[in-house]
Order: C-alpha cells, then structure tokens, then sequence
C-alpha cells in the first residue's frame, strides 16, 4: 500500500485478526510533505489550508479487498488536492462507526466517508447534524435527499462479466464456486454480473454461488470454499473482506481465483489470474472540486469500466492462455463502447 505512512489512523476497535496470507501483501513508503529549499531547511509543499477527509471502514487497511481500494485511492489524491487524511478501520460494528463518523464532523472535517453500505443510516441521520460537513457513503446511490451527503457505488458487475468470461473458458470440470458476503450492494452486483458473463461464454458451467451472511467471517469463506472443492470445482471468486479465507483454500488445491475490489494477487501469486481493482478516485476527485466550489453533496456516483473507475488488472505471474486473454480484452473494449452489456438489474 503506497503511502501509507502519510495516513493517520484513529482505530475506535481494534480487533486485528492475524491473517498470515495477508502480512506479506502491504508495504509502506515515506511520504515527503516536506521540500528542501536552497539554504538546506524546510518548507511545507503546500502553503494552502489541507483539505481534511476522514475515512471510516468497516475493515482492516490491508485485506486487500474493500476498505484498501478507498484508501489507496484517496491516498492516490494526497498530493494533488492537498489531503490530510484520518483513517478509522476495523469498525464492523455499526454503533461504533456512527460515534466515529460524528466525532470525525465535529472536529470539522471537510469531508467524512462512510465506507460501508451498512452505514447508510447512520449518515441519514447524522449528516442533518453537522449541515457545513460533507458526507459520503457507499456502496449505495441514495443520497436520502441531502445537500450535503454524496452517494457513490460501482458498476462491479462489468468486472464481474469479464472475471466470468475467463472463469467459464478456463473451467475443465465446468463447476464454478462464488463464496459471497450478504447479497447487496456492489457485492450482490459483481457476482450477478459474474454468473452473467460465465453462463454467457459457457452454457455447461455449473455456477454454484454461497452467501455466508457475513463481510468479515474468513472462517465460513473457507469453509464455503472448501465445500466447493468437493464439489469439484476448478475455479472460484468472491467478494468482501472475508474472501482471504477462500483465497486461501484455492492456494492449498491449486485452483484459479479471480480477485475483485482490490489487486489479489498478493495473496496467492500462483492461483489468482485477474482482479477486478475499483479506482474511487474517478469519483472522489469530482467530489472535492465540488466541496471546493461550495457544493457538499446531492449526488451520486458511478464508477464502471468505461470511466476508468474499474480495471481488470492481470496477474502477470500467472499463465493465462492467449485465447482467454483475447477474450477478455474484446469483452472489456465491448463493454467500454457498450457494445455488450451485462443486463443485471441495478447496473
């Protein structure tokens, strides 16, 4: 994770769970604030007033899945838009990340996101509380009426169609497990689109999906990935915090996985053959020029495949065959000039 250093982390919770698989996947790297100048001292690049942003993330910075990829992103803007940046992760407990969101607006943040579609009712009512404060949340599209809350969400199911493209060509046993968190938001949207795109390019795949009702369990992801290795599976996906655990699984069994929300292949260079990577600050860009020039909120965003919003990243380490590779590139220039389209609702 680049500049990490550069953030400053307010952990309400703390309940780090050690997770091997994860440990070797981040690395840090100083962030200059500073500029020499000619007579050897010190002067701050910036001499305008930081913009603040408060991040508050329902998991871990480094579980390369949901709350890195707003992370990377607004820290991908650090510079540029002169960002002081506060961090609040691990915070799955909704109560506890309300207290966060409404210490965070009353310390004059200019702007605090709310990275969770579980928080939507805590910035519903909180936001009408602190009217100079911008909010965001996500993954969502409702902005509850509010001129001061923005919404944002992802087209995942793009990503998604393509991950299933190659899924159903890589296949040889033409079962296909999806171990999925709860069925909303960007996560519900990513494996529809998934199963879309599968069943599209392989009308034998067999594409077996299982909600475990939870973002953060890694133990029930394993445990569903496990039960789709007896159901001979040779491929498998999946979405949310938790998939470490499913990733996991296909690491011990040698089985293909394709990442979303973040760049997986850190967690098993062997087995992951693409990610779908969410780049937020297609979004985050427009809303702080738009904080800047006085508007705090009433509008939704939408990141997708055509906006740069969304990349399919390939694992470079992992031998995909040409023709799938072929494939996919078509399916995403299809989808960028809207030549194909997924057709699952909510896209």
């Amino acid at each position: 994770m680049s500049d990490r250093k550069a953030l400053r982390f307010t952990r309400v919770i703390v309940p780090v769970v050690a997770l091997g698989l994860i440990a070797a996947a981040c690395s840090s790297k100083k962030d200059n604030t500073t500029t020499k100048t000619g007579s050897g001292g010190t002067t701050p690049s910036a001499a305008a007033t930081p913009f603040k942003i408060a991040i508050v993330a329902p998991s871990a910075t480094n579980d390369l899945a949901f709350t890195p990829s707003l992370v990377d992103a607004v820290t991908s803007l650090k510079s540029k838009s002169n960002l002081d940046i506060a961090v609040s992760d691990n915070l799955f407990v909704v109560d506890d990340a309300a207290n966060a969101i409404r210490n965070y607006a009353s310390q004059g943040y200019d702007l605090v996101i709310a990275h969770g579609s579980q928080f939507g009712s805590s910035v519903q009512q909180i936001a009408p509380q602190f009217p100079k404060v911008a909010f965001a949340w996500g993954t969502a599209g409702d902005t509850f009426g509010l001129d001061n809350v923005f919404a944002y969400q992802a087209a995942s199911d793009q990503g998604g169609y393509v991950n299933g493209v190659m899924a159903a060509m890589l296949t040889k046993s033409n079962v296909i497990g999806v171990v999925g968190p709860i069925e909303v938001g960007d996560a519900k949207l990513y494996i529809d689109g998934f199963k879309v795109g599968a069943q599209a390019t392989n009308s034998s795949a067999q594409v077996k999906v299982n909600y475990i009702q939870s973002f953060s369990d890694v133990a029930k992801a394993a445990e569903a990935a496990n039960s789709f290795v007896q159901a001979k599976a040779d491929v498998m996906t999946g979405t949310a915090q938790m998939v470490v655990g499913a990733v996991g699984v296909c690491k011990t069994n040698d089985i293909a996985w394709f990442g979303t929300q973040s760049n997986q292949t850190a967690l098993a260079p062997g087995v992951v053959v693409a990610s779908q990577v969410y780049h937020w600050e297609v979004a985050l860009s427009q809303m702080i020029d738009a904080i800047k020039g006085g508007t705090l909120g009433g509008k939704s965003y939408t990141i997708d495949i055509a906006n740069g919003g969304e990349v399919v990243e390939f694992n470079p380490g992992y031998s995909l065959p040409s023709d799938v590779k072929t494939k996919a590139d078509d399916t995403i220039a299809g989808i960028k000039d809207g030549s194909i389209t997924t057709g699952v609702s909510g896209s």
